[in-house]
């Protein structure tokens, strides 16, 4: 069933659309790391998420509009570790691309029968390489068309972040590299990758075991030929695999900084990486942005975060604020978040890079609990338009489950962003 219902705030007017009630009992629907929850091809919207039953459900509809059209597939998932969500793609034939359900486990992957149909055939290998213990699968989509799949093989504190390129005309899957950025089996890269007109960025933290205070420095690195080569800020070749000594550090952070990992990065329409993330400066843990201009690494800070906490152990954690999204569009930066501060509302702040004074509000209606954010990133690129998934979702520290009642689904669209001149 579908439920349509409109929000208006002092600044900001928001449209939510409700698509069906989703498992809620943790935050596996609404991590971040799922890099595309929602997509849109040819003014055709798709989503997935799992079903209070644990069923993945894929959704699509026109844009605009209020009806969905919803498959439960007959593919489940794990849905009590919040690790094991749902990645989809839409490559320029408008075949989907559904990969889902991992946490150190053997390649899900699977793809609709026929252009824009949610009928998904059968599970399928890629390549047949690297793909017994994955995790963190995410798919980007390339502007030739063809699509970019990477992932983590192996165990978190000593895996291999690994890369591979989907040919449309094809239909075939091509390992890019062996392993593009070795933790040597003592670390791992955990990574966020945002594709621009002139080609691929992706900036990591390292972490040097599975507790997340061992999280340290971003590092840099940026691809001008579909991922196959890849160089510094400076222009500089990397020999591969790119390593701790060898990688380029953007922003130097030490370990015990409550720094987060899989955040978000953008670019501007100069070609110029944006990166947001949080960490702590004095015991405060604060949205920061690491970014690139005329051949220089600079920090932009906020003040948005009053309390402090720490973070550390392994597992989901049940964080205070969630772990931020970013676009830039000309001067404008806006950045998507969640903090229990603000009643865990979803929350746009917003500042003009020539001023650099931030603006913050609420956008949702209601508490969306842990969630954390996921935009399509496709509708922004093409029409600079803001549609966010959105799901009120609890999350027990660690990798537990707290009992909930099944919340509704939602894509929640900001009619008109604001603009700081």
């Amino acid at each position: 069933m579908t439920f349509f219902s409109v929000a208006v705030n002092a600044q900001l007017k928001t449209q939510i659309s409700e698509i069906g009630l989703g498992w809620s009992n943790n935050s596996v629907n609404t991590v971040v790391f799922r890099n595309k929850a929602l997509t849109t091809f040819k003014n055709i919207q798709f989503t997935a998420y799992y079903n209070p039953e644990g069923k993945m459900v894929l959704a699509k509809r026109k844009l605009n509009s209020q009806k969905w059209d919803v498959v439960i597939t007959p593919y489940s998932g794990n849905v009590k570790d919040a690790h094991n969500d749902i990645s989809i793609a839409i490559d320029s034939d408008g075949y989907l691309h559904v990969s889902w359900d991992h946490h150190n486990t053997r390649l899900r992957y699977a793809r609709s029968t026929k252009p824009f149909s949610l009928e998904l055939g059968g599970e399928m290998p890629m390549t047949g390489k690297d793909e017994d213990k994955v995790t963190y699968p995410e798919f980007h989509n390339l502007p030739n068309g063809n699509l970019l799949f990477c992932y983590r093989s192996g165990a978190s504190g000593r895996g291999n972040m690994v890369m591979k390129l989907y040919d449309v005309p094809t239909q075939k899957w091509t390992s890019l590299q062996n392993n593009l950025i070795d933790g040597e089996n003592q670390r791992s890269a955990y990574w966020q990758i945002c594709v621009g007109k002139k080609g691929i960025y992706i900036s990591w933290v390292w972490r040097e075991s599975w507790d997340v205070s061992t999280n340290h420095d971003i590092c840099y690195a940026f691809s001008d030929d579909d991922g196959k080569t890849w160089q510094k800020s400076t222009g500089e070749k990397y020999n591969l695999p790119i390593t701790e000594k060898t990688a380029e550090i953007a922003w130097e952070i030490p370990q015990n900084s409550s720094l987060i990992n899989q955040t978000a990065m953008t670019v501007d329409e100069d070609g110029n990486p944006y990166i947001a993330n949080y960490w702590a400066v004095n015991g405060l843990p604060q949205y920061k942005i690491v970014y690139l201009k005329a051949g220089k690494w600079h920090l932009m800070d906020t003040d948005f975060h009053q309390n402090a906490f720490t973070l550390g152990g392994g597992g989901t954690k049940k964080i205070p604020i969630s772990r931020p999204k970013i676009v830039v569009n000309k001067s404008m930066l806006y950045l998507l978040y969640r903090d229990e501060e603000r009643d865990n509302k979803i929350t746009l702040a917003y500042t003009n890079l020539h001023k650099k004074q931030w603006k913050s509000e609420d956008i949702s209606p209601l508490t969306v609990g842990q969630w954390e954010p996921n935009l399509d990133q496709e509708l922004w690129a093409t029409k600079k338009q803001l549609h966010i998934f959105s799901q009120n979702v609890s999350q027990a520290d660690g990798e537990g489950l707290v009992k909930v009642k099944p919340q509704p689904v939602q894509v929640l669209e900001i009619k008109k962003l604001p603009v700081l001149n």
